[in-house]
């Protein structure tokens, strides 16, 4: 039997939505104590497509992208995914209050695609590890990404789309860098 390989590293991104600004960079910053420098940042873009949040962090709510310069290895999202939901309560709790203040969404950047994390099923998401769900958003494609049938309205519209491509164009210089 041939040896199985790893996947390659892939980039990881995290989505975070908040409404305030403060919220945004207390998220940020304990997501850079976890998995390092951050390399990249999207705008903050109004999160209009849906009010599935508003009953649990209220309204005015935006949503924005980082993305680590440590690559990891994409077997990893369902503990990232974990992990972010419990820095959520921290974050909630160390301020005393009972709303949520941040909603984190990590994903991974291949060469090829991204992989957002979710701990809902769905018939076109993947089941990875301890309730957590692989949701394929894009797929990269010459000259930018292709749009799938379930692809979030709010990634539809292209508002993140030039921080996806250099994040992906981040990961494919640091695999050159690797070989």
């Amino acid at each position: 039997m041939a040896p199985i390989h790893p996947f390659p590293p892939a980039k990881l991104v995290c989505g975070i939505i908040a409404a305030d600004e403060a919220d945004f960079e207390r998220a940020e910053a304990a997501l850079a104590g976890i998995y390092g420098p951050i390399d990249g940042r999207s705008g903050r873009f109004p999160f209009d497509f849906s009010d599935y949040y508003e009953p649990q962090m209220g309204p005015g709510l935006r949503r924005g992208f980082v993305s680590f310069a440590p690559l990891v290895a994409p077997d990893r999202l369902s503990a990232i995914k974990i992990r972010t939901n419990g820095l959520e309560e921290e974050i909630r709790t160390a301020r005393g209050l009972s709303l949520r203040l941040v909603n984190l969404d990590p994903g991974v950047i291949t060469s090829a695609a991204l992989v957002m994390a979710t701990a809902k099923d769905f018939a076109h998401r993947i089941p990875l590890l301890d309730g957590i769900y692989g949701h394929l958003e894009f797929l990269f494609a010459r000259p930018g990404i292709r749009l799938l049938e379930w692809t979030y309205p709010d990634f539809r519209d292209g508002r993140y789309t030039p921080f996806f491509l250099e994040a992906r164009k981040n990961l494919l210089a640091s695999l050159r860098g690797i070989q």
